[in-house]
């Protein structure tokens, strides 16, 4: 059974990872491990160490902490946590140049989850 911490900190591990454009296969190459053993950190099968920890936050540009935040909110914080399909539109948004482009988007997009969440 895995423990509630190490899954929490293992969806942050994918979320960063996501967020990055990197596959499994990238990040356990840079760090020295299959992806199989990324994969089980990520679901939460196995325990990450702290220097383990400390070695993929360096990598993926956050700090240990960003690995816990969040972790004595309330359930619905969880579902919270970004999909793979999210994650790739977050990146792909970030990756456009022209603000004014950027900005019309981002209002487009609170626009309909307002709409979205209006009819819920």
């Amino acid at each position: 059974m895995n423990h509630p911490v190490d899954a929490h900190v293992g969806r942050k591990i994918r979320e960063a990872r996501l967020l990055r454009g990197m596959t499994q296969a990238d990040v356990a190459a840079r760090l020295g491990l299959s992806f199989q053993q990324l994969q089980k950190y990520e679901t939460g099968h196995n325990r990450v160490s702290a220097s383990k920890l400390y070695e993929i936050a360096l990598l993926l540009g956050v700090t240990p902490q960003h690995f816990f935040e969040g972790l004595n909110a309330d359930e619905a914080s969880l579902a919270d946590l970004m999909d793979e399909r999210t994650a790739r539109a977050a990146q792909a948004l970030s990756s456009i140049t022209d603000e004014k482009v950027k900005a019309r988007l981002h209002s487009m997009i609170h626009e309909i989850a307002g709409r979205e969440a209006a009819r819920a």
